[in-house]
């Protein structure tokens, strides 16, 4: 009975870790036009890019050092001010986040969303001409993020990174599996019976 324990116990661990064992990464090189600019299109990467107003370009140059590859995301530089990019995902998905570089006195986050509703937001990133990642800072799944930054034009995003929502587990799969391992547990204790 321990080894058919141990095995499940295996076997839901694994169950539990497989939907975040591969990310997607989108690196934006595939976009790029004849000039090195480009917008990025509505449905890249199966993601919804209408109302982020985001363009892709590849001049390297300080501050903007790419991550990977030539392709990078920034805002457009015409009107300067308060930004905020919005990206939509087409089902709930796990967003774990993207690489930045860009001027400094500037920083960048995320702010995250589920149905309208804002539930996390990341720490700041202080933007600099080498490469960063910004981490999400939240682990369950969103239907939108929000790139906020201070100024137009300030940073360069590379390789945004998630989880592909078909690899997302349905809510309560976890608690589900854990408590069907206690209730083998339970089960085990019974019918070893009382110790002395």
């Amino acid at each position: 009975m321990q080894s058919i324990i141990r095995n499940f116990a295996v076997g839901a661990a694994i169950a539990l870790c497989a939907p975040f064992a591969s990310a997607a990464v989108l690196n934006f090189d595939d976009i790029v036009g004849p000039d090195g600019f480009a917008v990025v299109p509505g449905n890249y990467g199966g993601l919804d890019w209408s109302a982020s107003g985001l363009n892709v370009f590849t001049a390297q140059g300080a501050p903007f050092t790419p991550h990977s590859g030539p392709g990078q995301v920034t805002t457009d530089w015409i009107d300067g001010g308060p930004i905020a990019s919005t990206i939509r995902f087409l089902a709930p998905t796990v967003f774990n986040g993207a690489w930045f570089s860009g001027y400094e006195d500037s920083s960048v986050r995320f702010d995250l969303y589920v149905g309208g509703q804002l539930v996390a937001s990341s720490a700041a990133l202080q933007l600099s001409a080498a490469s960063a990642f910004l981490d999400a800072g939240w682990d369950g799944a969103i239907d939108s993020v929000v790139v906020r930054t201070g100024a137009q034009g300030s940073y360069a995003m590379d390789d945004f990174t998630f989880v592909d929502a078909a690899e997302v587990p349905e809510p309560g799969v976890p608690a589900l599996l854990l408590a069907g391992v206690g209730g083998l547990l339970v089960l085990r204790r019974k019918q070893q019976g009382p110790r002395p």
